[in-house]
C-alpha cells in the first residue's frame, strides 16, 4: 500500500475534471490519486456532462465503479492506490491508464489562462496559496497576467482582492481601513483557514504596511468594524517618539486592547501605522462632505466609548482628532492661564510662556472648535498684554487717546471674546479670573482717561494735536478735498476702537485697500463729543462745531457746509430686490460733481440694541454695506470714522445706579458724582445745559439692560477711530502714506523676552525727537505739501549684527543685488536682525513693525529679500504655511554666502 496521501478538494476534482474534459480523451473515466473519501454532491455535471466522484479505497471498489456507471456517466476515481495496486485490467479503463495526480499547482496555471511557468517565489510561499486560488477562484475566472509568467504578486494581489472584496488598486492601508468599515465583506474572511488568512495577512503587509497585520488581527477576532476607532487609540498607547503618556495607564490600556485584536501584541511599529491609518481615514472623510462628517463623528464617538471601557479616558488630551481631546487640551490651557494670571504686579514670563505651549497643543487638535481657539488666543494675548509694565498715568488727553488706540482697544477687542467665555467650566473660571485681572488694570486706564476728559473739558484747553470730533470735516476732509480728491465719508455709529481693529483688518487684508496715516505714523483717534451719544456726537460731527439734534439737523448743517455734497442715513442706503446699493446713491458715488458723499452705517449701534456686539467681528462679512460701499468707491479716498463707541452689557456683574433722567450711560447733575463717575461741564457736552455726570466704569449704567451701551466717559466709548483708506495708492493724499502694522508686539508675538516689556515701546523715529504731546503743532492733520513722506526709519537690527554686516560685505551679495529691485542694505539688515531675535522666525507684520515697512508693502518687501538671498534655487526664507510666518535658514544663510558664523 503506497504512503497515505491528502484528501481531494472539491474545487481542485472540479478543475481537474474541466481540464480532462478539454482534452477531448475518449476514455469513460478518470482515476485521481486521492484520500477516497468525498462529502460532496457525488454527481456533478460540468459543460452538459454527468460527472459521478466515487472513492475507491480498494481494486475491487475501482471494479464495482466501473461495473455499475450508467452510460452516458462519466467516471472520477479517488483513490490512493498505485499503478501496480489497480492492475493493467482497470487501468485500461481509465485515461491515459495510469493514475493521474491532482497538482495544484497545474490547476493554477490552468486557473490563469494557461501560463507557460509560475514565479518561484510563488510556489515557495506554500500549498496553501495554490489551494486557495482553486478553492475561491470567481465565477468568470482569475484575470490573466500581463506576461508568459504568473508572479507571486499577481497571483496574491487577485486573490487577496477576491477574499476581501476590494478592487486590486486599494490594497494598501487606506483601502484596508475603508474596507474595514463594511461588516458585510469581512464575514468572508473570518471564515478563511488560518493558514489562509495567516498568509493573506503576510501579503497585506507588503501592500499595505504594518498596519494590515492589526487590522485583519481585529477582523478575525471579530472587532473589524471597530478598527478606526482602536486606531485612533493606538496613537495614545504606543506614543510617538518625542511624546510623553502616562506609562502605567498606557501600559493598562495596552493590555486591555489586546482582546480585541485576538490576543495580539501589538508592537509600537504596527501601532503607530495603525494610528496613521486611522486618522488619514478621519481626514479623508471628514472633507467629503456633510455625510462625510457624520460618519466620522460616528468612529470618534465609538474610539471614546471604548477607551471608556477599557479606562484610558484621562490619555485622550493626547489625540488630535478625538473630540474629548480638544476639551482636556482645552481645560489643560485653562490651568496655565489659571497659574500665569499675576495677582497683583505683571504676568511672569515663565508662566505665560508655558500658557502660549499649552495653546498651541490646541491649536493643533484637528477637530478643534475655531471660535473656542480663537477665545483662547484672546486669553493669551492678554496674558502677555499683563506681562507688560504698566507705565506711569498719561500727561495728557492725548496721551491717553493714543493709549486707547494703539493699546487698550486691542485689549478691548481680545476681552470681548474672553468675557464670552468657554462652555466648559473649568475654562471659564480660568477665564473669568484673567478677565478680572485685565479689568483691575483696564479700570485704572478708564479712570485716568476720564479725569483727562474732565479736567481739559472744564478747562476749555485748546486742543492743540488733539483731533475732536467737531474738527473731523476741517482738519481731515477738507484738505483731501482741497488737494483734489473726492470723498467718501463713511461714519460707522456706534463702532469703538476694538471694532475698528477687526474692520481695518478685514477691508485691507486682499491688498486692494491701503491704510494711510499722517507722515506713515502710528494710528490716531477722535474725541466724541459729551456725552458720548449720537444725538450729540454725530451731529457734532456733521456740524463741524458742537451740536445736538437728529437727522434733519445733521442733514440741514452738512449742506451749509458742503453744498455739493450727498449725505445718506441707513434708510436712503437701501434698495429693492436684487441690489446691494440704492441707485442713487451708486450715481453720487460716480459723479464727479459730487465730491463729499457721507454714508451713515448703523450696523453696529443697530447691534447695541438687539444683538450680541461683543462676540461679533465686525468685518466686511459682518457689515455688509461697508464691502458694497467700498466696491462702488475705489476712485474716492475713504475716510471711516464714528460718532462714539460702545461698552458691552456685563451681566450679572453689571451695576445699576439711580438716575432722573432715562439714559443709560449719562444722567444730569441732581446728584454729586460717586465713585465710578465724573462730572464734566463745559462748551463740549452738547446736553444735559453743559453739565452732565459720565460713568467712566463699564459696568455701570442707569436705564434698562440691553446688548450694550453709549454716553459715558470710558475711552471705549469717548475715542472714536479714524481711518483713511486709498484703493492702493499709498500716495493719493500729500502728507499721508501707508500706515505701519497697528498692532502692538503683545499681539502678535510669543513671549521671549525675561523681563517685562514696555505697554508700547517707542518706535526709533520718536527717540530723536521726544517732544511731549502738547507740544505737538496745531497743524497735525493738516495736510503737507505734495510729495512722498518720509518713510520711517528701520530698528536696529537686534542680533547676530557681526553676522549681517558680514553677509552686506561678501562679494556675492554684491553680485546677488538687482538694481531693478533695490532692497536698502539698511533693510536687509533690520529684516534679517528681526528673523534672528525671534529665533531664525517672525510675522509678517512684526517685520513690518520692527523694520519700518509700511504694512501694505510687507509681502513685497519680502518677496524681494527672498530673491536676494536665494541662490541656486535654495531658499533661504520661507514662507510658512499659514502665509504669516516668515522663517530664516540661517545655515543656508551661512553656506551659501561663505559667511563665518559668529
Amino acid at each position: 500500500m503506497s504512503a497515505p496521501v491528502a484528501a481531494a478538494q472539491p474545487d481542485a476534482v472540479r478543475r481537474k475534471i474541466e481540464a480532462w474534459l478539454a482534452e477531448n480523451d475518449q476514455a469513460e473515466s478518470i482515476a485521481l490519486t486521492a484520500r477516497p473519501e468525498w462529502s460532496a454532491e457525488p454527481v456533478l455535471t460540468i459543460g452538459g456532462t454527468q460527472v459521478r466522484v466515487v472513492p475507491c479505497p480498494t481494486p475491487l471498489a475501482a471494479r464495482a465503479a466501473l461495473h455499475d456507471r450508467v452510460d452516458g456517466e462519466r467516471l472520477v476515481l479517488l483513490t490512493e492506490l498505485t499503478d501496480s495496486e489497480l492492475g493493467d485490467g482497470l487501468l485500461a479503463h481509465v485515461s491515459k491508464q495510469t493514475v493521474r495526480k491532482i497538482d495544484p499547482w497545474d490547476l493554477v496555471r490552468q486557473m490563469f489562462g494557461g501560463v507557460s511557468a509560475l514565479d518561484p517565489t510563488l510556489v515557495r510561499v506554500g500549498r496553501w496559496v495554490a489551494n486557495a486560488l482553486t478553492d475561491h477562484a470567481p465565477t468568470d475566472g482569475w484575470p490573466a497576467p500581463p506576461g508568459a509568467i504568473l508572479t507571486r504578486d499577481h497571483a496574491l494581489r487577485s486573490l487577496t482582492s477576491e477574499l476581501l472584496d476590494l478592487p486590486p488598486a486599494e490594497l494598501d492601508d487606506s483601502g484596508l481601513v475603508q474596507w474595514s468599515t463594511d461588516a458585510r465583506r469581512q464575514l468572508r474572511f473570518t471564515t478563511l483557514p488560518d493558514a489562509v488568512a495567516d498568509g493573506i495577512t503576510a501579503y497585506l503587509t507588503g501592500t499595505a504596511g504594518r498596519a494590515a497585520v492589526p487590522v485583519m488581527a481585529a477582523v478575525r477576532a471579530g472587532h473589524g468594524v471597530d478598527i478606526i476607532a482602536l486606531g485612533l487609540l493606538a496613537g495614545l498607547l504606543w506614543p510617538a517618539r518625542g511624546q510623553q503618556a502616562a506609562e502605567v495607564e498606557a501600559a493598562v490600556g495596552r493590555t486591555r486592547l489586546e482582546p480585541l485584536f485576538g490576543g495580539l501584541r501589538l508592537t509600537s511599529q504596527q501601532a503607530t501605522a495603525l494610528h496613521q491609518a486611522a486618522e488619514a481615514w478621519v481626514y479623508r472623510t471628514v472633507d467629503a462632505g456633510a455625510e462625510g462628517r457624520d460618519e466620522a463623528m460616528r468612529m470618534l464617538r465609538r474610539a471614546e466609548a471604548i477607551a471608556v471601557e477599557v479606562g484610558i479616558t484621562p490619555l485622550l488630551g493626547a489625540s488630535a482628532v478625538l473630540p474629548s481631546g480638544f476639551v482636556q487640551r482645552l481645560r489643560a490651557f485653562a490651568d496655565a492661564v489659571r497659574l500665569a494670571v499675576p495677582a497683583g504686579a505683571a504676568a511672569q514670563p515663565a508662566a505665560v510662556a508655558r500658557a502660549q505651549s499649552a495653546l498651541a497643543t490646541v491649536e493643533a487638535h484637528r477637530a478643534a472648535d475655531p471660535r473656542r481657539v480663537e477665545t483662547a488666543r484672546m486669553a493669551v494675548r492678554l496674558l502677555r498684554w499683563l506681562h507688560t509694565t504698566d507705565g506711569p498715568a498719561p500727561a495728557t488727553l492725548l496721551d491717553a487717546l493714543h493709549r486707547q488706540v494703539r493699546q487698550d482697544g486691542w485689549v478691548d477687542r481680545a476681552r470681548l471674546d474672553v468675557f464670552a467665555g468657554d462652555p466648559d467650566q473649568q475654562v471659564a473660571e480660568a477665564y473669568r479670573l484673567l478677565h478680572q485681572s485685565v479689568d483691575a488694570r483696564r479700570s485704572r486706564h478708564d479712570q485716568q482717561f476720564a479725569t483727562l476728559l474732565a479736567a481739559m473739558t472744564s478747562a476749555e484747553t485748546e486742543p492743540g494735536a488733539l483731533l475732536r470730533v467737531e474738527d473731523v470735516l476741517d482738519r481731515v476732509v477738507q484738505p483731501v478735498l482741497d488737494h483734489g480728491r473726492r470723498v467718501l465719508l463713511l461714519i460707522m455709529d456706534g463702532m469703538g476702537v476694538a471694532a475698528a481693529t477687526e474692520l481695518a483688518e478685514s477691508v485691507t487684508r486682499s491688498g486692494t485697500w491701503v491704510e494711510l496715516t499722517v507722515n506713515g505714523g502710528a494710528r490716531t483717534g477722535v474725541l466724541a463729543a459729551l456725552p458720548t451719544v449720537t444725538e450729540a456726537s454725530r451731529c457734532s460731527l456733521l456740524s463741524g462745531r458742537i451740536a445736538a439734534g437728529r437727522q434733519q439737523a445733521e442733514r440741514k448743517a452738512f449742506r451749509a457746509r458742503f453744498p455739493t455734497g450727498r449725505l445718506l442715513h441707513k434708510s436712503a442706503l437701501r434698495a429693492g430686490a436684487g441690489a446691494a446699493l440704492d441707485p442713487e446713491l451708486l450715481a453720487a458715488l460716480d459723479d464727479p460733481s459730487i465730491p463729499l458723499v457721507a454714508a451713515v452705517v448703523n450696523t453696529i449701534d443697530d447691534a447695541l440694541d438687539r444683538s450680541d456686539p461683543g462676540t461679533t467681528v465686525w468685518g466686511e462679512e459682518t457689515i455688509t454695506a461697508v464691502g458694497d460701499l467700498l466696491a462702488s468707491a475705489a476712485d474716492r479716498v475713504v475716510i471711516l470714522v464714528s460718532d462714539h463707541g460702545h461698552v458691552v452689557d456685563r451681566g450679572p456683574d453689571a451695576v445699576t445706579l439711580p438716575s432722573a433722567s432715562g439714559e443709560n450711560r449719562w444722567r444730569p447733575p441732581t446728584e454729586p458724582a460717586g465713585d465710578a463717575e465724573v462730572a464734566v461741564s463745559g462748551s463740549r457736552v452738547a446736553l444735559g445745559g453743559g453739565s452732565v455726570v459720565l460713568p467712566w466704569r463699564e459696568d455701570v449704567r442707569y436705564g434698562p439692560r440691553k446688548a450694550g451701551y453709549h454716553g459715558g466717559a470710558s475711552p471705549a466709548e469717548a475715542v472714536i477711530p479714524l481711518l483713511v483708506l486709498s484703493a492702493g495708492d499709498e500716495l493719493a493724499v500729500p502728507g499721508w502714506a501707508g500706515a505701519p502694522v497697528a498692532s502692538p508686539d503683545w499681539w502678535r508675538e510669543p513671549l521671549t523676552d525675561i523681563a517685562p516689556l514696555p505697554a508700547e515701546p517707542a518706535p526709533a523715529t520718536r527717540r530723536r525727537s521726544r517732544r511731549p504731546a502738547e507740544e505737538q503743532p496745531d497743524g497735525l492733520f493738516d495736510l503737507a505739501p505734495a510729495g512722498a513722506a518720509p518713510a520711517a526709519a528701520p530698528q536696529p537690527a537686534p542680533t547676530a549684527p557681526d553676522l549681517v554686516t558680514a553677509l552686506l560685505a561678501s562679494d556675492r551679495y554684491a553680485q546677488r543685488r538687482d538694481p531693478r529691485l533695490p532692497l536698502a542694505d539698511e533693510r536687509v539688515a533690520a529684516l534679517l536682525g528681526t528673523l534672528m531675535a525671534g529665533g531664525d522666525r517672525a510675522t509678517l507684520d512684526t517685520l513690518a513693525a520692527r523694520s519700518g515697512v509700511p504694512a501694505h508693502r510687507i509681502n513685497g518687501t519680502v518677496a524681494v529679500l527672498r530673491r536676494l538671498l536665494q541662490v541656486e534655487g535654495y531658499p533661504v526664507i520661507t514662507l510658512d504655511a499659514d502665509g504669516r510666518t516668515v522663517h530664516l535658514n540661517r545655515a543656508l544663510l551661512i553656506e551659501q554666502f561663505e559667511l563665518e558664523q559668529p
